[in-house]
């Protein structure tokens, strides 16, 4: 088929992601040098970033020099339109910052440092093509390219036991969630004739609802997706990836993957219409009930953080489902909002994490008495984790709040009474283990500790990275205004 000119422009962000992992192979093989790799994909990152900007901002700031080119169905397997642009330019973002923590983390590794900046932007474009789908088959190509990269990503540290049992978990698992994803795509297909959602939705409205084998098929593509959102029952390899995985990958897989994950399914629920089927809703339900409360119970007895914050997230992504349930315009504006804050907050996590990591060791700073006392050897490192542990928790004048509060009352909206008691539920009991974490980090350190970050951390860009996001969540707590309008001008489509 030929394209046109607006759909070459419209489908920039995921050629020149391609284009930046295509670059970084290019300069493995001319020449190994870890600062040269690495700021060609930090480079290549940005342009993609800029150019989806330009398509995201321009028609709103500047209407008389950017036209709207959005939005453009490229080929039966994408549609780029203003929604999944936003959560292209999320994932290039959380991308970017993953990238300028891999080059202070890895600054001291071993071996080869090259190749992991490789499977990171072949991740990030999978994720951007996920973002992008508005078809099955365009679903499982970008699951798939998403996924792969990043098993070799939580066990690039060879040497370290962790990370292979990590990776290994991380293999296994995934490729059974990938098995029920493609059965329950073709008992679709079966029933349909069909991989679109538009074509989903058209049989499912010509037929008066959803049929059996449909509804069969949709629950097995949820085994799917709740594996890689960490939803429960399917969260069980979070915890030991978390931790074995080196810290910014963490970041990664913890925002990200899971970013574009939910950003198609949300797609694929309300395009095809079947947030309307009440049996999945029951079952989206359960889910979403036992992730907030199993997620807040075991972090309880964490005192590894990275464990912690691996449960945290399942509880977390058990309350975007109280927004999946809802659906509807005020939904999906939840759901961008609580995104937003939620990548922005546990990146600042992680960033700590890892400028606190070396893989010069046999671990990370991943036990929580690691931390203690830190306020009084890096009282900015520890003001950056207080701040995230206080959003993660929803307190006011964070950014935690904001999507937390916009996940209730879009639950409020829709009377979801059941869900809303889950999530005021596992909000008391998450501010116990996130509070015991900054009780934590002012306590007196008795000893010299051995985890604690260079003292010129600030001088380097991860330094300054992960200061901007707390700043960020700080501007997100207290005015959040713009980032809501821009959001909410990026609606899907009318619930």
């Amino acid at each position: 088929m030929m394209f046109t000119t607006a759909q070459w422009i419209a489908l920039l962000p995921i050629l020149l992601t391609g284009a930046t992992s295509i670059a970084v192979m290019t300069g493995i093989a001319v020449k190994r040098d870890h600062w040269w790799n690495a700021t060609i994909s930090v480079a290549g990152l940005n342009a993609a970033l800029l150019a989806s900007s330009v398509l995201f901002f321009g028609p709103r700031l500047f209407p008389d020099v950017v036209p709207h080119y959005l939005p453009q169905q490229v080929t039966p397997l994408l549609m780029i339109d203003d929604y999944s642009i936003f959560y292209v330019g999320l994932i290039l973002s959380a991308t970017l910052a993953t990238a300028t923590l891999l080059h202070a983390y890895m600054e001291g590794y071993q071996g080869n440092k090259e190749e992991i900046y490789l499977l990171l932007t072949i991740s990030a474009l999978g994720a951007v093509v996920l973002a992008c789908a508005n078809h099955l088959a365009g679903l499982f190509i970008g699951v798939e390219l998403l996924s792969v990269p990043l098993y070799a990503m939580v066990a690039y540290p060879v040497k370290l036991r962790g990370a292979l049992e990590g990776g290994l978990k991380y293999l296994v698992l995934s490729a059974a969630a990938s098995a029920f994803l493609l059965f329950g795509m073709a008992l679709i297909y079966a029933q349909t004739g069909t991989l679109s959602f538009a074509g989903i939705a058209a049989w499912t409205q010509a037929t008066g609802g959803a049929g059996f084998m449909v509804l069969t098929g949709v629950s097995l593509m949820l085994v799917g997706a709740g594996f890689k959102l960490s939803m429960v029952p399917f969260h069980l390899w979070t915890p030991d990836v978390y931790e074995g995985a080196p810290a910014p990958v963490t970041g990664f897989l913890a925002t990200a993957s899971k970013t574009a994950m939910f950003a198609v399914l949300l797609r694929f629920f309300i395009e095809t219409g079947l947030y309307r089927a009440a049996s999945l809703l029951d079952v989206l339900t359960a889910m979403a009930v036992a992730s907030i409360l199993v997620g807040n119970v075991l972090a309880l007895f964490q005192n590894n953080l990275k464990r912690m914050l691996a449960y945290s997230s399942v509880a977390h992504f058990g309350y975007l489902v109280v927004a999946l349930i809802a659906a509807g315009p005020l939904a999906v504006e939840a759901v961008g909002v609580y995104l937003l804050t939620y990548v922005v907050t546990t990146l600042s996590a992680f960033g700590v994490v890892t400028l606190m990591s070396s893989p010069f060791g046999e671990r990370d700073a991943t036990q929580i008495y690691d931390y203690r006392g830190l306020f009084w050897r890096r009282p900015f490192l520890t003001s950056i984790l207080t701040v995230a542990m206080l959003s993660l928790a929803g307190i006011p004048l964070t950014a935690g709040f904001i999507g937390k509060f916009y996940v209730i009352a879009a639950g409020v909206d829709q009377h979801l009474w059941i869900l809303l008691a889950a999530v005021v539920i596992g909000s008391a009991i998450g501010l116990y283990y996130y509070l015991r974490v900054m009780i934590t980090l002012f306590l007196l350190d008795p000893e010299r500790r051995r985890f604690s970050a260079p003292l010129d951390w600030a001088q380097q860009a991860g330094g300054y990275m992960v200061l901007g996001l707390m700043l960020l969540m700080l501007l997100l707590g207290i005015y959040p205004q713009p980032f809501i309008e821009f959001i909410h001008s990026a609606g899907l489509i009318a619930g």
